[in-house]
């Protein structure tokens, strides 16, 4: 058994250095006194097994290897690791705070015990030491405690951001796949339902009873049909060929003009609060054509005395532009799938008015995202680069 505890010793030594070593690599002194440890843990088990070989005649030059020099040679691996643990501790790391207090009491009994070992003249039983160790052994587990719920806080949020990219890829291959369709599709539908509106309208001319009724009634699904191919046609390419700096406050106070006669049929009203000298790149039409989809839905889920407040500011190089309404708000599931292709919570709702208003915002390197609350209201908050 005494065999076995030197060799339990032998491998600990060089074994606690190294493990200080790797979490507390700020102090070269440890990684040296790590290699001298291991290089004389190996001398002193050649040092046993020659005294086991020639029947423990050499008890005496193994004893002084293997207590004496090696128990001094421990004293001083405590005072080191005392040292650095105290030194990491004072840089406010919690976790060396844990180790230094569990290891700290670990050797202050150690070196207490070895240093009354040696004043006895070896004339003592070691005991105390244990206490040392389940003192350590403590604090370790509440190091790895620490460490597992760390970890388990960065497993929680990497599957969710794997969750967002993985929403935001199937968003992207869908958007992908209406882009190419329209490109593909809409001139050679568009052109068509042109030469059918026209020969409808010299119909519609001729027409004097009933059926110029339905002929209206006709004409204006072509123009919806028309209208939704445009939608098509701005999705797949915004045509931002033209682009110039724009002024955000100009731009709204048009799409004020523009809105204003809608909210006040709804009993709603509009405000402004933006700053003169906020601009962005971009195309006019475009952006007043984003912009109107927005304020457009807002002002349709208005109540009684609704209020819709735009402001904008500056921050961190970024254009911010709010629009709050106090309508009637959207659940989280209607909230998320906001942008989507042919999803809309309105009866005769497309879908693709949202759609082309995500793809101008992108296109113009923006970025758009919704808070909303059912019976409270939406806020939508979009981002742009400011212009230089």
């Amino acid at each position: 058994y005494l065999q076995l505890f030197d060799v339990a010793l032998f491998i600990l030594l060089p074994s606690l250095a190294y493990f200080f070593e790797q979490n507390i690599n700020s102090i070269i002194l440890i990684r040296k006194f790590r290699k001298l440890l291991t290089a004389y843990s190996l001398f002193c088990f050649t040092m046993m097994i020659v005294n086991l070989g020639a029947q423990e005649r050499l008890n005496d030059i193994y004893y002084f290897f293997s207590v004496v020099i090696l128990g001094i040679l421990l004293v001083a691996l405590m005072i080191l690791l005392v040292f650095a643990s105290v030194r990491m501790a004072l840089k406010g790391d919690h976790e060396a705070i844990i180790l230094s207090t569990g290891f700290a009491f670990f050797a202050v009994i150690s070196i207490g015990e070895l240093s009354w070992f040696f004043i006895l003249d070896g004339h003592y039983n070691m005991f105390l030491w244990k206490w040392g160790v389940f003192g350590f052994v403590l604090a370790l587990i509440a190091i790895l405690g620490r460490r597992l719920a760390e970890k388990h806080k960065q497993v929680v949020r990497y599957s969710r951001e794997l969750e967002m990219f993985n929403n935001e890829l199937q968003r992207s291959e869908k958007m992908e796949i209406i882009s190419d369709l329209a490109a593909s599709v809409a001139h050679e539908v568009r052109n068509p339902l042109q030469v059918t509106r026209g020969f409808l309208q010299l119909m519609s001319k001729q027409e004097d009873g009933k059926n110029k009724d339905y002929l209206h009634i006709a004409l204006e699904e072509l123009d919806r049909a028309s209208a939704i191919i445009t939608d098509f046609l701005t999705f797949a390419k915004p045509e931002f060929d033209q682009t110039k700096t724009l002024t955000i406050l100009d731009e709204f106070k048009h799409i004020e003009g523009i809105i204003s006669p809608m909210a006040n049929l709804q009993g709603g009203k509009i405000s402004l609060d933006i700053p003169q000298e906020i601009k962005v790149r971009g195309n006019s039409s475009k952006f007043k054509q984003a912009f109107i989809n927005i304020i457009k839905n807002s002002i349709e889920a208005l109540r009684d005395q609704g209020h819709i407040h735009i402001w904008a500011y500056v921050d961190n190089g970024e254009a911010v532009i709010h629009i709050r309404d106090n309508g009637e708000g959207m659940d989280a599931q209607t909230l998320s799938r906001l942008g989507e292709p042919y999803f809309s919570n309105k009866t005769k709702g497309t879908g693709l008015g949202m759609m082309v208003t995500f793809r101008i915002i992108e296109t113009m390197n923006g970025k758009i995202t919704f808070t909303s609350a059912k019976g409270v209201g939406t806020e939508a908050t979009i981002r742009f680069p400011v212009a230089g």
